[in-house]
């Protein structure tokens, strides 16, 4: 976590909508509660927490004026601006409060860093969401993910996720269903996110009935640290929702968050979500729609889609997307239409880039070659994935000043098509194996520990049979300063695919 809240649990107070488009109102829930919970600060640490949504383009284009839609109309609705916004922010830190905030859009990141929140919260619905973890996973604040509807895999990757971006990570127990039946409650959650991920602080988000006061201890006893609840505050012009919490519901909360209970929920395992919360979860998630128009065989291209809600039953969310995953139209897709499961046909990359990972991995061992964990490493696949084997090459980027040092490792029988740099002069020293070289259609062979110079504009290919571990070092090396003599592989703009687990 951080050290925002020390030693203290943390509760944070979620007033979500319930300031309902009225900045006012929203300083009075902070008003109330401000001293609601001032006889319990030695005991808790105190967060308020927003939610920040890009309206603008959330919402798809077309549907912005549609109160028909459920969530549409509430989001209109409770529409604050940036000013409302920073203004509640202040006003958490004024009454002592960390403030914390969920983005549901990357706009809506920038937009939180910009106003200096404490905390960084992932909802339930954008877990999974790969585009807005990637926005989040760069930011520098401390993340708090809820898990509901997540599953074992999803957790697990989640978690490995931020561990590699050495990323601080709180995950809650949660269940998102509004308000949550006693029977669903399965707080034995706690336990399997505590002994899963040790490494990480955890917590629990409810929406049980806010009368309800049996499970705060348990989550205490269970050693949940982190606690988040919804808040609200009732007036004649604004009535709570059925799991928001009043300020004198809130108090008996807090005392009641002092009893030692214990419970736990049925079965060791991950529970299933039934199917009201993940429709429930699924229709808060962006649906993926194309920009313009695909036609049938066509591979789509992620640059080009647009993320927003609503989303339609069986639609393409942007939680099915992720950077080794490909979508290849079934049917003509129209310009600004959903595109539909059904339509696509996806194909997952990730176990053959783990395969190529192992056999490379297994290569360097044989060489007895050490790498820096911190170097970064391309798969470089020039005529696309399926052809690896036959033209690519793994490249480990150790080094790159005035200076660059770098490891190329080619599997048995890999080839790497011919090309040429105008600015960086490269020496190639074979630590391991054996290749050919052809320097401007010279053909040369290379043991280990032969050393080869390839200067500028050489044209230069090079390609083994037994496979191969060469070091280069050269000067600087330029993004755009590679030049193949196949027009087609400048082309691909998918040519390239960068792994950040290869030493995890």
């Amino acid at each position: 976590m951080t050290s925002a809240h020390a030693s203290k649990p943390l509760v944070v107070l979620e007033m979500a909508n319930n300031h309902m488009g009225n900045l006012a109102h929203g300083m009075q829930i902070l008003d109330a509660f401000a001293e609601v919970v001032g006889p319990f600060r030695d005991t808790f640490a105190f967060g308020f927490k927003l939610q920040y949504r890009d309206l603008d383009t959330f919402i798809h284009p077309d549907f912005q004026t549609r109160m028909d839609i459920k969530y549409i109309k509430r989001f209109q609705e409770t529409r604050l601006s940036q000013g409302d916004f920073l203004a509640l922010r202040e006003g958490m830190s004024v009454r002592g409060f960390l403030a914390a905030c969920t983005p549901f859009d990357e706009a809506s990141v920038d937009l939180i860093e910009a106003h200096r929140y404490d905390h960084i919260k992932i909802a339930s619905c954008s877990m999974g969401d790969w585009p807005l973890l990637e926005r989040v996973a760069r930011s520098p604040l401390p993340v708090i993910a809820s898990t509901a509807g997540a599953s074992l895999e999803l957790l697990d990757r989640i978690v490995s996720f931020f561990e590699h971006r050495e990323r601080p990570l709180t995950l809650l127990h949660c269940v998102g269903e509004y308000p949550t039946p006693a029977e669903r409650i399965q707080m034995n959650q706690i336990d399997l996110l505590r002994n899963r991920y040790p490494g990480h602080e955890v917590g629990w988000s409810t929406h049980e009935d806010p009368d309800t006061l049996r499970n705060i201890p348990l989550a205490v006893a269970k050693g949940a640290r982190v606690f988040e609840k919804h808040v609200g505050l009732p007036t004649d012009q604004y009535a709570l929702n059925a799991y928001s919490a009043s300020p004198q519901q809130m108090r008996r909360w807090l005392e009641a968050a002092q009893e030692a209970l214990v419970a736990c929920g049925d079965g060791d395992g991950r529970h299933a979500s039934a199917k009201e919360e993940l429709d429930s979860l699924r229709s808060l998630q962006r649906g993926v729609f194309v920009k313009a128009p695909v036609a049938k065989g066509e591979k789509l291209d992620p640059s080009t889609f647009l993320l927003a809600m609503p989303t339609e039953s069986g639609q393409l969310t942007a939680n099915d997307l992720g950077k080794y995953l490909e979508f290849r139209a079934l049917e003509d897709l129209p310009a600004r239409g959903p595109v539909f499961l059904r339509q696509v046909q996806k194909t997952d990359h990730r176990q053959r880039i783990d395969d190529i990972v192992a056999r490379v991995r297994k290569l360097l061992d044989e060489a007895r070659t050490v790498v820096n964990t911190q170097a970064t490493v391309e798969i470089s696949h020039h005529y696309g994935l399926d052809q690896f084997e036959t033209y690519g090459a793994t490249i480990l980027n150790v080094v790159n000043r005035a200076y660059c040092k770098k490891l190329i490792v080619l599997l048995p029988g890999q080839r790497h098509p011919e090309q040429f740099h105008k600015l960086k002069e490269e020496t190639f020293h074979i630590l391991h194996g054996g290749m050919q070289v052809s320097l401007d259609g010279e053909v040369r062979t290379c043991r280990p520990g032969d050393i080869l110079t390839v200067e500028r504009e050489v044209r230069h290919a090079f390609w083994s049979d037994p496979g191969c571990v060469i070091e280069e070092i050269s000067s600087t090396h330029y993004k755009d300063d590679s030049y193949y003599l196949d027009p087609a592989i400048g082309a691909n703009p998918d040519r390239k695919t960068y792994v950040t687990h290869f030493f995890g």
